[in-house]
């Protein structure tokens, strides 16, 4: 069973896919939609071939059909009741929009189906004869009417307010980032690159955002993000290196505190983790939305997360338990233990920061309300990241005495001394 998409998974409502088909019974689930009480399915079936040809009238078993969440994984328990395989068009969990018998002139096919239940909806396609294969380009839209007017809606009724919700979060950051600004101008004797790292980063995460909205009002309107994803995925990419930029920047705020062994494992496992991550993420966003390699790759970048995570925090464990044994007699190793300290509790944050919003996402999906209000997970991860971004800023704001910076040899001693006190 092969299948493929040529549009953008998550930044276009009208869909293009390519089905190369060669699986007995195959079912291969396509799109997914919330509706409201009166939406539209339009699909567009071309260049279609079918090999091992067969009388037109057993084509009622190669089709496309839909049905609800629910009723989808009823379908998938009925498919392996008792061993047996079953017909999914045949079941009576499912609404068939359209069957190859219809081909049975030409070889393209056009139909507009009406939604009038309002539900999350599922579009597959199910081939059901053995040893046909079949092959054909799909165009699909869904989408909702609304007002009197009947305007087009392209976004799932459970995403409706992204738009809306992506601007009223850029506000925020820009703020965030015009209270950044303030505090740079208050203490400019106490500024240093990092500052403006950070600052450079709450921008680009506004710009980002803003673009975001952009880019789902067009598709709520016109089914496809037209130049604005471009201008996303721009933004996207520079606010990851500027994250890049600062991971570098921190390494050099925590580099004079380790160990030549720890300096070597670090090295090797956090470029290793942003590798990785962003490599997966690219192909999970091009990687078709039903298919088994999406839920591998989301398993395998877990997996290295977890273990990099580990592997970061272990030598700055071991780095202190190190210190902690000079640290009764060496005063300037009491006040790097003190700072390590304080690099062990920050990174304890950024853990949590990663994974809290996966917790309640999975929380949410096994009460099913992500899928009734998908917009409750994209918040959850947006206020997740805001408040790890006022966290952040609050720890490394621009103080004097600021522990997590470098501090020259008389204000070591100058600690140290206040440790003996």
């Amino acid at each position: 069973l092969f299948f493929f998409f040529f549009a953008s998974v998550s930044l276009a409502e009208i869909r293009f896919t390519e089905i190369r088909s060669n699986d007995r019974y195959s079912v291969i689930p396509l799109d997914e939609f919330q509706f409201t009480y009166n939406g539209r399915l339009e699909l567009s079936v071309s260049q279609v071939t079918i090999t091992n040809q067969i009388p037109y009238y057993y084509l009622d078993k190669v089709g496309f059909f839909v049905c609800t969440r629910y009723t989808w994984a009823l379908l998938l328990q009925q498919q392996l009741a008792d061993g047996k395989v079953f017909c999914a068009l045949s079941s009576p969990y499912v609404r068939v929009i359209f069957d190859l018998r219809s081909l049975k002139v030409k070889l393209s096919f056009n139909t507009v189906f009406p939604v009038r239940y309002a539900d999350h909806y599922i579009l597959a396609f199910s081939n059901c004869l053995d040893q046909v294969n079949v092959s054909m380009t799909v165009q699909s839209a869904m989408y909702n009417l609304e007002g009197n007017q009947n305007r087009r809606d392209y976004l799932s009724a459970n995403q409706a307010i992204l738009p809306s919700l992506y601007f009223l979060l850029s506000l925020f950051y820009f703020t965030l980032a015009g209270i950044w600004l303030y505090l740079l101008y208050k203490k400019p004797l106490s500024v240093s690159r990092t500052h403006f790292i950070m600052l450079a980063v709450i921008l680009l995460k506004a710009c980002k955002l803003v673009f975001e909205a952009e880019v789902k009002y067009c598709i709520k309107r016109t089914g496809t993000g037209y130049g604005w994803d471009l201008w996303f995925s721009i933004f996207s990419i520079l606010k990851v290196t500027t994250l890049i930029i600062l991971i570098g920047q921190g390494w050099s705020l925590l580099k004079p505190y380790l160990q030549d062994k720890e300096k070597k494992v670090l090295l090797i496992v956090i470029p290793f983790q942003v590798v990785v991550a962003n490599i997966t993420q690219v192909f999970i966003d091009k990687t078709p939305l039903f298919s088994p390699y999406r839920v591998v790759c989301k398993q395998i970048v877990l997996l290295v997360d977890v273990i990099c995570y580990c592997a970061v925090l272990l030598p700055i464990v071991w780095s202190i338990e190190k210190l902690r044994e000079v640290a009764q007699t060496d005063e300037k190793a009491a006040v790097k233990l003190k700072k390590l300290t304080l690099f062990r509790q920050y990174y304890i944050m950024v853990i949590c920061y990663i994974y809290f919003p996966r917790i309640m996402v999975y929380t949410l999906e096994a009460t099913n309300t992500v899928y009734k209000y998908s917009w409750s997970s994209v918040l959850v991860g947006e206020l997740d990241t805001l408040a790890f971004y006022v966290y952040t800023g609050y720890e490394f704001k621009p103080e004097a005495d600021n522990l997590y910076f470098p501090i020259d040899d008389e204000e070591e001693e100058g600690d140290s001394e206040q440790l003996k006190l």
